[in-house]
């Protein structure tokens, strides 16, 4: 048996199982489950899968790919238990929304299950009215509330799972693009799981951990389900519905339940400081928070203040900001800031970086702000490359690698597999960044996005920040794209799309695109070839809220 899954049994089976557990269905109906109580319905969910259905329904052949399609944490923590009880992987599935063409959804559903060489899709609940949809595509499948086997006639095998088997298969690409899935194996999930655990301080007989990220996400799933149900930590979650209608809910439940560690998106805390400067004195009591985790996206250093500052009249404590790398390539978590110490930017100069690719510590002149993002993980190391692979010192900017037990062996693809290291060991992450002379991470931006003009390499995150700040932008709704050479152009550029309310207004745009390219001019000293004022919504992300650049970028095509 796997260390992974050996410590899961052993906190869903120990003395301690009833002790904490998790809660769910805040606001509405909570009801709170010890892991042993979810352990034993994974039993029963093993049971079950072991045998045809009622209907016919396949069983789950041993070691099989499993698509999961559900939205409810409640459902996905025991289906996910009883597939790696059956020595099989997990594969959170993109789910469709209600602007979703299901013709579409169902086609690509097709082609991710094909690449994985799925047994099966386990659906529950909202999606269980697409059970037509893949009856129609041929796509075999069980729903969760028809698996009610018999838990004390299922019995684990010992040998049920190996260190290289699979335990999860994360998507990393939005359901309209060529699907690819990282292999997590369970000696990569052990890993990165006890590594966090360590970095994070995390104390299983006293935190508690507040989430409403998507468990389709790596940050949902692994840091926010698997990791407390593995270890046995007290969790309370929700859905990213019940937060997207209600930010100020992610707040409540931290007061309500006393949560000391939360993680989110940096566009989450912008969006819950606006909402907290609405709750009156003493509505909330933040005090006991002491770890709010921000990843998964660039963090921007004015985002962070701003959730700080709101969020003080409520106890919350600055120094319980942790700026944290990760990817699904490494199950989650790459580099953590230390715990306790809050946000800390590296400041440099800019002519520096953009020029000779240095992040030289700024003195007068332009500067550029990057978050410190912390050392490796225990058991990752993390190194920049030139062009070229020459091993690069501090503060020398290029590609980001990382090695070590956490990092996945390859990928799933259309056109099969593929491995994600060289020879030695190293996995090219596609970021530039560098490290401090103190060995902590500094990311810049993705390769591939870099804007190269005039022989300096500008980053989108500094456009965006500056155009960000103009008035009459919504918050968090700005995306820089590079504009290569050609169609007119002489040389490479980019443009700027940001939303604002005013977008139906001519004298409103004209406001914002000036003030926009005002404001971007002062802090990268170059000009836009074009500012698309959009309306609010119109930007395209991620089912978890990111925005999506190269998506973007597609959209600018056509938009005015």
């Amino acid at each position: 048996m796997s260390r992974f899954l050996a410590t899961l049994l052993e906190s869903a089976t120990g003395p301690d199982r009833d002790l904490r557990g998790m809660t769910t269905g805040e606001p509405r109906e909570p009801v709170r489950r010890s892991w042993g109580e979810v352990h034993r319905e994974a039993r029963s969910c093993a049971e079950a899968l072991r045998r045809p259905g009622a209907d016919g329904e396949p069983a789950l052949p041993f070691g099989g790919a499993v698509g999961v399609l559900a939205g409810e944490p409640a459902a996905i923590a025991p289906c996910a238990q009883a597939v790696w009880l059956q020595g099989g992987s997990v594969t959170m599935l993109h789910q469709p929304t209600p602007r979703t063409d299901l013709a579409e959804w169902a086609a690509d559903t097709v082609t991710t299950l094909k690449m994985i060489d799925a047994s099966m899709v386990l659906l529950g609940a909202p999606f269980d009215a697409l059970a037509p949809v893949l009856m129609e595509q041929g796509i075999p499948f069980r729903t969760l509330d028809s698996l009610a086997g018999d838990p004390d006639a299922f019995v684990a095998d010992a040998a049920v799972a190996d260190e290289g088997d699979t335990a999860l298969l994360q998507l990393t690409s939005g359901s309209t693009a060529a699907p690819k899935a990282v292999r997590i194996t369970h000696a990569n999930l052990h890993a990165n799981i006890g590594s966090m655990v360590a970095a994070s301080e995390l104390d299983v007989a006293s935190d508690r951990m507040v989430s409403w990220l998507p468990l389709f996400h790596d940050m949902g799933m692994v840091g926010f389900l698997t990791i407390p149900m593995t270890v046995g930590l007290d969790l309370v979650t929700v859905t990213p519905v019940d937060f997207l209608g209600r930010p100020r809910l992610w707040a409540e439940l931290i007061s309500k339940y006393r949560g000391t560690v939360t993680a989110a998106p940096n566009f989450a805390y912008a969006v819950l400081a606006r909402q907290l400067a609405r709750v009156d004195d003493g509505e909330l009591d933040l005090s006991s928070l002491r770890i709010a985790l921000n990843g998964a996206e660039p963090v921007d250093p004015a985002a962070v203040t701003a959730f700080t500052d709101a969020g003080a009249r409520f106890g919350l404590r600055p120094e319980s900001v942790l700026c944290a790398y990760g990817m699904a390539e490494t199950a989650l978590g790459v580099a953590f800031a230390p715990v306790h110490t809050g946000l800390t930017v590296d400041r440099v100069d800019a002519e520096s970086l953009e020029a000779h690719r240095r992040a030289e510590p700024a003195s007068d002149g332009p500067v550029r702000e990057f978050p410190e993002l912390g050392p490796p993980l225990p058991g990752l190391e993390v190194r920049a490359v030139d062009p070229a692979g020459r091993v690069l010192g501090a503060r020398e900017v290029g590609v980001l690698q990382l090695r070590g037990e956490a990092v996945t062996p390859g990928y799933l693809t259309v056109d099969g597999p593929r491995s994600t290291q060289d020879a030695e060991g190293w996995f090219d992450t596609g970021d530039e960044g560098y490290l401090t002379t103190d060995g902590a991470v500094v990311v810049c931006g993705r390769t591939k996005d870099v804007i190269i003009m005039g022989g300096r390499n500008i980053y989108p995150t500094d456009i965006e920040r500056a155009a960000g700040a103009a008035d009459g932008v919504r918050a968090g709704n700005v995306v820089a794209v590079r504009l290569a050479a050609g169609e007119g152009r002489h040389r490479e550029s980019f443009a700027v799309a940001v939303e604002a309310k005013g977008a139906d207004s001519p004298e409103a745009v004209k406001a914002i695109r000036d003030d926009v390219t005002h404001r971007v001019v002062s802090a990268v000293g170059v000009r836009p070839a074009r500012v698309a004022v959009l309306a609010p919504g119109t930007l395209p992300k991620t089912p978890s809220g990111k925005l999506r650049r190269a998506a973007t970028a597609d959209l600018l095509g056509t938009a005015g």
